[in-house]
């Protein structure tokens, strides 16, 4: 079985119905391929036509038709471009699997034989015009794949050709009060990756129903430095909150175990010594949690976020109320923390407190810059990227 690189491709309609969540749940709990890369993108006129064209070259059932006639008519409408999510794929026999789990087009009059099983089961339209059986009235694939490694790697060609000199961060829409938009960043956090989970997209489900839009996503590994840094502010808050507490629990425990009143000198000089030092422990905890490695470590290994940035109005406030506050234990009923977190470190999201941490936290996790490209161009031959080679 041979390691390939393939993609999905969401359609402007399914990321406008906010179905991205579904989508991305049924593809991370139904695969054994690794999600390498996300990108969200604006085609352009060039990538539509090209893009187009190869799916009537590969010419294999009469549904290619209808894939190559909806890309001409929906990536771009009215002179703009409407966004289209690239996620890539990364295993074996990639495309093959990724083929069967997006599944084919049925026609509406054949619903009975629809079992949900694939994606286009659950969220494609394939509508015959009633009076005249052999017209097609409306059509929605949700998704795209390529079958085959060799229209993958074209495919790919195209999409490098499309994202080189472009930004993570797409804008195609005006809004009527422009002041009022906020952007804002969440962060799925390690304890999502784990294992083949629905959790990912589960969770971006539930912010969903904020109305937010996603303009921004990317795969990413914090190195120890981001994480020190983007944690940094807590550190001094944590210690000053955590140390009283530890020094106590340890007090209760000394006293219990020796039968034995300690003073108040000791009391404090525990908090100040072991609560301290414990906090600090804490501290390196969230650090290891969301990079791999401990504060001065050599040893790491290799945990996945997902990092996303949402855009509307009060973007912050909403998605933070979905989010749910740092305990788990404390959020309520149907927010994300409530229902996927374990404790105040493991507990699923990250999203920034105000505009200010937004500011902040973007430059951290470079949220301007994706790595989609560079492992589209590693996984290309020299010959495909340059041009010389059709495939």
């Amino acid at each position: 079985m041979k390691n390939e690189l393939s993609y999905i491709m969401l359609t402007p309609y399914t990321i406008a119905k906010s179905r991205t969540g579904g989508v991305i749940a049924r593809l991370l709990s139904g695969l054994d391929l690794e999600l390498v890369g996300a990108q969200m993108i604006l085609p352009d006129e060039a990538f539509v036509k090209d893009f187009a064209r190869h799916l009537r070259e590969e010419n294999i059932k009469d549904d290619i038709t209808l894939l190559a006639n909806y890309v001409e008519d929906n990536f771009i409408s009215g002179g703009r471009p409407h966004r289209l999510l690239l996620l890539l794929f990364q295993g074996a026999d990639a495309c093959q699997k990724l083929t069967a789990i997006c599944g084919h087009m049925l026609p509406d009059r054949e619903f009975e034989l629809l079992s949900a099983e694939s994606i286009r089961d659950t969220y494609s339209d394939l509508i015959y015009d009633p009076n005249n059986p052999g017209k097609v009235s409306y059509f929605e694939p949700a998704v795209f794949t390529p079958r085959n490694p060799q229209d993958a790697d074209k495919d790919l060609q195209l999409i490098s050709r499309l994202l080189k000199g472009k930004e993570n961060i797409v804008s195609n829409i005006t809004y009527a009060n422009p002041s009022k938009i906020e952007k804002t960043l969440v962060i799925l956090k390690p304890d999502n990756w784990g294992y083949a989970s629905s959790r990912p997209g589960a969770i971006i489900d539930m912010f969903s129903r904020t109305g937010m839009r996603i303009v921004g996503i990317k795969i990413h590994q914090f190195t120890q430095e981001e994480a020190l840094e983007f944690y940094g502010p807590v550190e001094t808050a944590l210690k000053e909150k955590l140390a009283p507490v530890f020094g106590k629990k340890a007090t209760e425990i000394l006293e219990r175990e020796f039968k034995l009143t300690l003073s108040d000198d000791t009391k404090k000089a525990l908090g100040d010594t072991f609560g301290r030092d414990y906090a600090e422990s804490q501290f390196n905890d969230i650090i290891e949690f969301m990079s791999g490695a401990r504060p001065g470590s050599k040893d790491s290994k290799q945990v996945k976020t997902m990092i996303l940035v949402y855009e509307g109005e009060g973007a912050v406030d909403k998605i933070r109320e979905v989010l749910g506050p740092t305990d788990p234990l404390k959020a309520p009923d149907g927010t994300v923390r409530r229902e996927f977190g374990s404790n105040v470190m493991v507990n699923s999201a990250h999203a920034s407190d105000s505009a200010e941490s937004f500011d902040r936290e973007k430059k951290i996790v470079k949220i301007y810059e994706n790595t989609v490209l560079s492992i589209i161009e590693e996984h290309l031959s020299p010959a495909l990227l340059d041009g010389t080679c059709r495939g």
